[in-house]
């Protein structure tokens, strides 16, 4: 057990530490102010602690800077979830007040009796697929937000606006035939133009991104896209908030982790599982985009899959969470193999995998589908009819149209 923890509460312009025991006493507290100095100063004064160990809460928020100066610095660096912390606090004897030096004493309690906080390694190229895919993804929910608002001044110039999801191209045709009418007709065929301007401005930049997130997933020499569905922004999504997969025992482990698991609610002799709302819902929405995209694909093993859950009677929402755990498997398999050649020092490639309940996810080279995770028609989780024998599935290139799956199931 280390002798010092050394717990840090950072915030945006100070950051406090306070060291214990093994017993939980308090050694002494320092507040730093946030600067470029802030890393030599609490190395300085915990020089009197050779074995010390650091705990910073939120190591991947607020304190990603200052965890990965210590651990630049060969410090010893666990990263602490907030909601632990916060359980130690509640669980504390006694009225504890909320300030600095109290969160501080928490983070570095829970770090030292819990086997739960990670030690906090050092940014690599994972980090680089996290930058990119939260880029993509603000973006997405900006493009979002222009497109409602533009479809919302629409309505006011045109009876009955815009019915479908509409592009810059149809919005700039739309806005060349509308006759505005009086001064309020002309501001809002103006403020249509302005959000047109930014719709074609976001679009730019979602293209440029989704260009870098491509080079930074075949940089890394992942496998997961050759798991149907996922294109680099689902494999960015994926690698840059797992990291490394070392950390999970089994599929079940990562299945409860990003949400795909269901979660036990027994009580004496009644045994129920409901739909788990817990778990990292970024990975969840990545996996449930897979899903979709291979529930659009009549020609699909995942399509097959959901039909198959779909005669056994389940609902397509059921049907869904069971694709989506045979999607998380699937990752989870691509994740580990990719790891043991990165051990042997192998590139990407190799040998496939089983054939287990997890290939029904993955994709037959015939089959291959790498680039945009979720070309085609729209999506719909309604079972379709199958094609009659001799009709030919359409493929990918008969539908181009994107569509998007909002809320994960």
């Amino acid at each position: 057990m280390t002798a010092v923890m050394i717990g840090v509460d950072p915030h945006k312009g100070s950051h406090t530490a306070v060291a214990i025991g093994a017993a939980e006493e308090v050694l002494g507290q320092l507040r730093v102010r946030a600067c470029a100095a802030q890393a030599r100063q609490l190395l300085s004064w915990a020089e009197s602690w050779p074995e010390r160990a650091w705990a910073v809460e939120g190591a991947g928020g607020l304190g990603h800077l200052l965890s990965q100066q210590l651990a630049s610095a060969g410090e010893r660096v666990l990263d602490v979830p907030p909601k632990l912390a916060a359980r130690v606090r509640l669980l504390a004897s006694g009225n504890v007040n909320k300030n600095d030096p109290n969160d501080a004493r928490s983070v570095a309690v829970a770090a030292l009796r819990s086997a739960a906080c990670l030690p906090v390694r050092r940014d690599g190229h994972t980090a680089v697929l996290k930058i990119w895919a939260k880029r993509h993804r603000d973006l997405s929910r900006s493009r979002n937000q222009v497109v409602c608002r533009l479809h919302a001044v629409l309505c006011d110039l045109v009876p009955g606006g815009v019915s479908k999801r509409i592009t810059a191209g149809q919005a700039a045709r739309v806005l060349e035939q509308v006759q505005p009418h009086g001064t309020a007709g002309a501001a809002r065929w103006i403020l249509a133009e302005q959000f047109l301007a930014d719709l074609r401005r976001i679009d730019a930049q979602r293209r440029d991104v989704k260009k870098k997130l491509a080079v930074a997933v075949q940089a890394s020499g992942t496998t997961v896209t050759e798991v149907f569905g996922v294109g680099p922004a689902v494999a960015a999504a994926v690698l840059g908030d797992v990291g490394d997969i070392a950390r999970f025992s089994s599929s079940d482990h990562f299945a409860a982790y990003n949400g795909t698991a269901p979660v036990e609610v027994s009580s004496g002799g009644r045994v129920v599982y409901r739909l788990s709302l817990r778990g990292n819902r970024r990975v969840n929405h990545a996996v449930h985009m897979a899903a979709v995209t291979q529930i659009r694909y009549q020609h699909s093993k995942g399509r097959a899959y959901y039909d198959k859950k779909i005669a056994e009677g389940k609902t397509p929402k059921e049907a869904l969470r069971a694709l989506k755990r045979q999607v998380s498997d699937a990752l989870y398999q691509k994740m580990k193999a990719d790891a043991r050649r990165t051990a042997r020092g192998e590139g990407p490639g190799g040998h496939p995998g089983n054939g287990s309940v997890a290939s029904v996810a993955g994709l037959h080279p015939a089959d291959r589908l790498f680039g945009q995770a979720t070309p085609g028609p729209d999506p719909t989780l309604r079972p379709q009819p199958r094609p009659s024998k001799g009709t030919r599935p359409a493929s990918p290139r008969q539908a181009r149209r994107p569509a998007h799956a909002r809320t994960p199931a």
